[in-house]
């Protein structure tokens, strides 16, 4: 079976702090029908329109039958969201 494109929305949340400093927490991922709707939901974010302090767009190819997925691809990343390493 050929590789399917996943388009995931990532909401952050700064938790309860912890060592004396706050950390960011990732929330429950959403699996987005298309790209657009993706956007739709950062843009709420920027917006101040939610409880989310920041999220990432990514796209991803996976391959279910293989058990394989390829690397993301961040197509968008707003407000907090925790430093990526390159």
């Amino acid at each position: 079976m050929p590789s399917t494109e996943r388009i995931i929305f990532q909401p952050y949340v700064w938790g309860k702090p912890k060592r004396g400093r706050a950390q960011l927490e990732p929330g429950k991922p959403i699996v987005c029908g298309s790209v657009e709707e993706g956007r739709r939901r950062t843009d709420k974010v920027t917006a101040g329109g939610t409880s989310m302090n920041g999220a990432l767009l990514v796209r991803m190819f996976v391959d279910e039958d293989a058990g394989n997925c390829g690397e993301p691809e961040i197509l968008e990343s707003v407000g907090d969201v925790p430093e990526l390493e390159d």
